[in-house]
C-alpha cells in the first residue's frame, strides 16, 4: 500500500516537471532568440504551494540548474534568473553541491556581461564550497572558471597560478578531460601574449591528452584554437588544415557555440590572405550561427572581422556599420582590444570619407589603446613567465621539504639496513675465498665474450657509419649544390630574377625529397647503430593516414594523382604511433613517386579476426622479380627513380620491413610491370574505449 502510494508521487513529481521543462523550451523558443530579457523565465509558475512541495528536492534543484546552463549563449538575462532561483532553493536547505554550481553558473553570467570582480567573487563562492566538500570535479571546474576570468580581466600571473594548481589536481585525480582543458587554456593564454614557442609547446601535450582520451569532439576545440594561433603565427596553410577538420565534427555533432567560432577563424584564415569575398562568406556564415546565440564576447572579433573584410573589398559604409557594433560591445564589456581593433577600422573609414574630425578622434582612441596595451602586454608576458618560474620553485622547494622530511623518518630503517647489509658482507667474506678462483675464471669469461662482441658491434657500426656517408655524399650533396650554384648564378647577376623564381616549384621539390630522405636516413641509421624502441599503445589508424595525406597531398597533385583514403573512422591499432606514421608515409611516397601523372593511389585497411591488414595500392610502373626480391632486404639501398625522375635512398622499404616487425605485424609485396604495385603489411587491433556521458 505505501509502496504503491510513493510510486504514484513519484510518478505526479515527474509529470510536473516535465510540465515546467515543456513550458520553459517554449518560452525560451519564443522570446528567448528575439530578444536578451527574462520572459522565458517569467512564464514559469514558481508558485508558493509548488514551493512546499519541491523546494527541499534536490532532483528539482538540478534540473533549474541545467536549464539555466542550457541558456548560457541563447538567452544570458534567463541564466541569471534560473542560476539565482537555485540558489535561493538550495541555501534553503544548505546543498553546498547545489549552491556551489548555482555560484558557478552566476559567475559565468556576470563574466559574459563583462563584470568581471563580481564573476571572480562567485567564482570564489563556488571554489570554496566545493572545497569544503571535497568533490575534486567541482574543485577543478571552478579552479578553470577562476583563472579564465582571471585571463578576461587581465590578470595574467593569477590565471597561470590557477591553471597550474589545477593541472597538479587533475593529475593526481588522474582526470583527463580536465588536463586537456587546462592545459589548453594556458596555451591560448601564452598564444594571446605572443610566446608562440611556449603555447605550441602545450598545444602538444593537449594533443597527446586527446589521443589518450579519443574523443573526435576535443579533438576538434583542440584544432579549432591551434588553427587560430596559426593565423597568429602567419602560418596560414596549418591553420587552414586545422579548422577545416574542426569544422566538420562541429557541423555533425551541431555545436553551435564552436562552431561560429570555427566559421569566424576560417574567415580569419582568408582576411589574412587578402581574399575578402571568401573571409566575408564565412564571416556571414559565422554570423548566421550567432543569430541564434547569446554570446557578444566571441562576437566582437566576428563584427571586427567582417568592417576589416568590407574595408577591404572597399565597401566602406558596410565597414562602419560592423565596426561601430563591435566597438559599442566591446565598451560594454570594457574589451580594450576589441575597443582598439574598432577604433583602427573607423579611423580608416572616415579617413577615406574625408571626416578628419571623427578620424582623429578614432586615431588618437586607438593610439591610446596600443600604448596601454604594449606596455600591459610586454608586462603580462614578463609577469607570466616570473609566476610560471616561481611555481616551479615552490613546487620543487615543497618536494625537497617532503623529501627530507621522509628521510628523517625513514632513518632508523636504514640504519637497521645498514647492520643487516654489513652482517650480510660477513658472510659474504667467509664464503668467498672458496669460490674465489671458479668466480674469476667466470668472470674472464664474460668479459672475452663481451670483447667479441663489442668488436662485431664496432664493425658494425663502422659499416652503417660509412654507408650513411655514402648516401649522403651521393644523394644529398648533389641537390644541395645544384640549390647553391643557383644562389650563386643568380647573386653574381648571371641569372635574372624571373629565370631564378623559374627554377622554385623544382627547387621546392628537391627540398622537400631531401627533407624525406633526412627522415628516413635518421630513422634508419638510429635502428642500425642504438636499435629502435618500440612503445606500444593505443593508435588511431585513420588519424595517422589522414596526416600523411594532408602532407603528401601537395606532391600528389603536382602528378595529378587521386589519393584515396579507404580507412574507416574508429581503426584502433595496438602499435607505436611513430613507427607506424614512417612506414604509412614511405609506402605512400613510394606509390606517388613510381605512379605517373593521373593516376590513382588508394590506402586501406581489411578487418581480420585479430589484426588489420592495412594496403596501399597504386596504377604505377610497378617492379619485376629481380627487383622484388631486393627491396626487404637488410641494409638494402636498392633505389631507382621515379615518374618524375625522384630519388630516393632505398632505405624505406627496408625500414617499414623493420618497423612493422617490431609491431608484431608482416610486410608483403604483389606487382607487375605497368600494371602496378599492392603493398599490404598486419597490425594488431587496439581496444575501443567508450566515454561515458555526463
Amino acid at each position: 500500500m505505501f509502496t504503491n502510494i510513493t510510486l504514484t508521487l513519484k510518478v505526479l513529481y515527474h509529470v510536473r516537471l516535465f510540465c515546467l521543462l515543456l513550458l520553459f523550451l517554449f518560452s525560451s523558443s519564443f522570446y528567448g532568440r528575439t530578444q536578451k530579457d527574462s520572459a522565458a523565465v517569467d512564464e514559469i509558475d514558481f508558485s508558493e504551494a509548488k514551493e512546499r512541495i519541491q523546494e527541499k528536492d534536490t532532483l528539482y534543484i538540478n534540473e533549474l540548474l541545467n536549464l539555466a546552463i542550457a541558456q548560457r549563449y541563447y538567452n544570458l538575462d534567463s541564466l541569471h534568473i534560473l542560476a539565482s532561483r537555485a540558489l535561493q532553493l538550495r541555501k534553503k536547505i544548505n546543498f553546498k553541491s547545489g549552491r556551489s554550481q548555482a555560484y558557478s553558473q552566476l559567475g559565468i553570467y556576470y563574466s559574459d556581461s563583462g563584470k568581471h570582480d563580481i564573476a571572480i567573487k562567485n567564482f570564489e563562492y563556488a571554489y570554496q564550497l566545493a572545497k569544503d566538500l571535497g568533490d575534486s570535479n567541482l574543485i577543478l571546474a571552478s579552479i578553470n572558471d577562476l583563472a579564465e576570468e582571471f585571463a578576461y580581466r587581465g590578470d595574467y600571473a593569477m590565471a597561470l597560478k590557477e591553471y597550474l594548481l589545477g593541472i597538479e589536481l587533475a593529475e593526481f585525480h588522474e582526470d583527463k578531460p580536465m588536463l586537456s582543458v587546462l592545459n589548453e587554456n594556458i596555451a591560448n593564454l601564452y598564444i594571446s601574449q605572443k610566446e608562440y614557442d611556449q603555447g605550441m609547446l602545450f598545444f602538444k601535450r593537449v594533443k597527446k591528452i586527446n589521443k589518450e582520451i579519443d574523443d573526435a569532439y576535443y579533438m576538434a576545440e583542440t584544432m579549432s584554437n591551434m588553427a587560430s594561433a596559426y593565423v597568429d603565427m602567419g602560418k596560414l596553410d596549418e591553420a587552414m588544415f586545422h579548422i577545416n577538420s574542426s569544422i566538420r565534427i562541429f557541423e555533425r555533432e551541431k555545436t553551435m557555440d564552436w562552431l561560429a567560432y570555427a566559421y569566424e577563424i576560417k574567415g580569419k584564415i582568408y582576411l589574412n590572405e587578402h581574399k575578402y569575398d571568401w573571409a566575408m562568406y564565412w564571416y556571414k556564415q559565422s554570423e548566421l550561427v550567432h543569430k541564434g546565440l547569446d554570446d557578444d564576447r566571441s562576437e566582437i572579433a566576428l563584427l571586427n572581422g567582417m568592417a576589416e573584410a568590407s574595408l577591404g573589398a572597399k565597401h566602406d559604409s558596410i565597414s562602419e556599420v560592423y565596426a561601430l557594433r563591435a566597438l559599442e560591445l566591446s565598451q560594454k564589456l570594457k574589451y580594450k582590444s576589441g575597443i582598439r581593433n574598432g577604433a583602427k577600422i573607423l579611423y580608416s573609414v572616415n579617413k577615406k570619407k574625408g571626416n578628419h574630425k571623427d578620424a582623429l578622434h578614432f586615431h588618437e582612441l586607438y593610439q591610446r589603446l596600443s600604448d596601454t596595451l604594449a606596455k600591459n602586454e610586454n608586462k603580462k608576458g614578463l609577469t607570466l613567465l616570473k609566476t610560471k618560474i616561481e611555481y616551479d620553485q615552490q613546487k620543487e622547494q615543497l618536494i625537497l621539504e617532503n623529501e627530507k622530511a621522509l628521510a628523517r623518518q625513514k632513518s632508523y630503517m636504514y640504519a637497521f639496513l645498514f647492520l643487516i647489509i654489513i652482517f650480510l658482507g660477513i658472510t659474504f667474506l667467509i664464503r668467498r675465498n672458496a669460490n674465489i678462483q671458479m668466480k674469476l675464471n667466470k668472470e674472464l669469461l664474460l668479459k672475452q665474450i663481451d670483447l667479441e662482441k663489442s668488436e662485431e658491434h664496432l664493425k658494425e657500426v663502422n659499416q652503417t657509419k660509412d654507408k650513411l656517408f655514402s648516401i649522403i655524399g651521393h644523394d644529398l650533396r648533389g641537390p644541395i649544390g645544384a640549390f647553391q650554384g643557383l644562389i650563386k648564378l643568380f647573386k653574381e647577376g648571371e641569372m635574372s630574377k624571373d629565370e631564378f623564381l623559374s627554377f622554385v616549384p623544382k627547387l621546392k621539390s628537391d627540398i622537400d625529397n631531401i627533407a624525406f630522405t633526412l627522415n628516413n636516413l635518421l630513422s634508419w641509421g638510429q635502428t642500425q647503430m642504438n636499435g629502435s624502441v618500440t612503445t606500444l599503445g593505443t593508435t588511431s589508424l585513420e588519424h595517422i593516414v589522414e596526416e600523411n595525406i594532408g602532407l603528401l597531398s601537395e606532391i600528389a597533385s603536382s602528378k595529378s594523382i587521386i589519393l584515396i583514403n579507404k580507412v574507416q573512422p574508429n581503426t584502433l591499432t595496438y602499435s607505436d604511433s611513430n613507427q607506424i606514421d614512417i612506414v604509412v608515409r614511405n609506402l605512400l611516397s613510394n606509390a606517388i613517386k613510381f605512379t605517373p601523372k593521373n593516376g590513382i593511389v588508394s590506402i586501406g585497411a581489411l578487418e581480420k579476426s585479430r589484426h588489420w591488414e592495412v594496403f596501399v595500392i597504386d596504377n604505377g610502373v610497378g617492379m619485376n622479380e629481380e627487383t622484388l626480391g631486393k627491396i626487404f632486404k637488410k641494409d638494402a639501398t636498392h633505389s631507382t627513380y621515379g615518374t618524375n625522375d625522384e630519388k630516393g635512398t632505398g632505405l624505406g622499404l627496408s625500414l617499414c620491413k623493420e618497423m612493422v616487425e617490431n609491431n608484431k605485424g608482416i610486410i608483403w609485396v604483389d606487382s607487375s610491370v605497368n600494371k602496378g604495385s599492392s603493398f599490404y603489411f598486419t597490425i594488431p587491433k587496439g581496444k575501443k574505449n567508450y566515454r561515458k556521458s555526463a
